[in-house]
């Protein structure tokens, strides 16, 4: 039997920390969804107009789940929580669509860099899922106060849809406003373009600028009216009423798109065996203390059947086998923190087994990095490492990161870390990532300041030094919190415990929408 048995006991106190932490994501994501505010929102409906979350809302399936990604972009800075836009995954008229929004009441929906960082974000995971793009416009452009920060790197946005289109994945442009200047590349390079009468305006430039550059008079309607594209530029494809007739025109676009997934079906799936409720109490407040990842793998996989591979070998990592909403998955799943040269041969190895059979990957992470030590030194561990890393850089199926505990130095790179190319990265809240642990940094900083004084012959501040660790302590400690870290678009997103099944399943249906294929071809491996 290869159903796993829980031995969970009940855990109060790392439960109540997990809601805590939850609580505080609830409440800078809330801030994403009130978009500009409250004043903000009303005179925007004054207008007539649909918010970003209400045009998605429509343009979705009927009940259809929409998985939203990077809603925290931006946190920590001067900008709004979630960069202005709204994006994510959902189904359109049966399809796996990524969806981009601007939101109109933050600053009018223009673009400033942590926008930019997202957009750029989702039309990565449009291409390497091959998920077909609608972008629901309605953007002044560039935040001017930020150009040095979005104008170059912000040409992107622009190849990137015209990438999309060559590699045959459709992108769509529904203009439900103003989209000037660089914005009105966003509908010309898109394959289908919507725009709504009397609200659509695209032009290089307005009416004020274009006065003041040839002293040409002219209206908002002549210049760049939906009407005018639709008759005489020849812009826009499809002429609508207002922005439920835009919506449907949309969603009909996709129904025509003649569109199927180019992986394998998904089987017949069965629930876990142990309540996700449970996933609440695994995590130990303290990540010093170790916690067994087969009590996770436990209540995400189906009928909790997982098939352990070297179960008696390299025990800080867990390697097995697994279907989850029906789809074939291998795990890697770090156990006791720290990887020795037996586990990194040992996911070598694994991660080989899985390109054979065209199996996707999902690394849960809990590491504190590779072991050192003159001992571990020369045992190899720096090629043995080596082997892992080349393994997951040359891996050619599809890859999915969940932070659940640490994540710090090369194990996180080993354990496929967001530089290596996940198709997707998400967070617990109970999750921390950095070089390596705050206190071990700070010691480090400590000692190396103190020998250099040495070193010198120069007096050591002894007290100033104890100080400085202490800041290094806490700064890196804050630093290595999930909210910093999806903030600044480094996961797609922190996701409570008790979802984890179902927004695995929302990234494996989307990554089947792609060929699932692995490789032979790996570097050398140092043996």
């Amino acid at each position: 039997m290869t159903v796993l048995r829980s031995t969970l006991a009940p855990d109060e106190a790392a439960r109540q920390s997990m809601l805590d932490a939850l609580a505080e994501v609830a409440a800078e994501t809330a801030k994403a969804v009130a978009g500009g505010g409250e004043k903000a929102v009303a005179r925007h409906h004054a207008r007539g107009k649909l918010t970003a979350r209400e045009r998605i809302e429509l343009l979705l399936d009927l009940d259809a789940p929409f998985l939203e990604l990077a809603a925290l972009a931006g946190y920590g800075s001067s900008f709004a929580v979630g960069g202005s836009v709204v994006a994510g995954i959902g189904v359109v008229s049966g399809v796996e669509c990524l969806l981009i929004a601007n939101d109109p009441t933050v600053k009018g929906g223009s673009s400033n860099p942590w926008s930019l960082r997202k957009t750029l974000r989702m039309h990565e995971i449009a291409r390497q899922n091959r998920l077909p793009v609608i972008a629901l416009v309605e953007s002044g452009g560039a935040d001017l106060p930020t150009q040095k920060e979005v104008f170059i790197p912000g040409g992107a946005v622009f190849r990137d849809l015209t990438r999309l289109s060559a590699a045959g994945i459709p992108t769509i442009a529904l203009v439900f406003g103003t989209s000037t200047a660089g914005g009105a590349y966003l509908p010309g390079m898109s394959d289908h373009v919507v725009m709504i009468e009397k609200r659509s305006k695209v032009f290089l430039a307005g009416p004020p600028l274009v006065k003041a550059a040839t002293g040409e008079d002219s209206d908002d309607e002549s210049l760049g009216g939906a009407e005018m594209h639709a008759r005489v530029s020849g812009l826009a494809d499809h002429y609508a009423a207002d922005e439920q007739d835009a919506i449907r025109i949309g969603r009909q676009i996709v129904a025509r798109l003649n569109w199927r997934k180019a992986g394998p079906c998904p089987g017949d799936t069965v629930p876990p065996r142990f309540p996700a409720e449970e996933l609440l109490s695994i995590v130990p407040p303290d990540l010093r203390t170790p916690f067994d990842p087969r009590e996770v793998i436990a209540r995400i996989v189906d009928d909790s059947d997982f098939d352990e591979v070297k179960p008696l070998y390299g025990g800080s990592l867990v390697t097995g086998w697994a279907r989850l909403h029906g789809y074939p998955i291998g795990i890697l799943a770090n156990a006791r923190g720290v990887l020795f040269s037996e586990e990194a041969q040992k996911a070598t190895q694994f991660i080989q087994l899985a390109n054979k059979s065209d199996t996707p990957l999902l690394f849960l992470h809990n590491t504190t990095g590779y072991m050192v030590g003159k001992e571990y030194e020369q045992r190899g561990i720096i090629k043995h490492g080596a082997m892992m890393i080349n393994a997951v850089s040359n891996s050619t199926v599809p890859h999915i990161s969940l932070l659940i505990g640490n994540s710090y130095g090369a194990g996180h790179y080993g354990m496929c870390g967001r530089a290596y190319d996940p198709r997707f990265v998400f967070t617990w809240p109970s999750a921390r990532s950095s070089v390596m642990g705050a206190k071990q940094l700070a010691d480090v900083t400590y000692l190396v300041s103190k020998a250099s004084a040495q070193a010198q012959g120069k007096p050591f501040d002894e007290d100033g030094a104890q100080v400085v660790q202490h800041m290094i302590e806490q700064q890196i400690s804050a630093e290595a919190m999930p909210l910093v870290l999806s903030g600044m678009v480094y996961d797609d997103g922190i996701i409570d415990p008790r979802d984890t099944r179902d927004v695995l399943g929302v990234a494996l249906s989307a990554i089947h929408t792609a060929p699932v294929q692995g490789t032979t071809a790996f570097g050398v491996f140092r043996m």
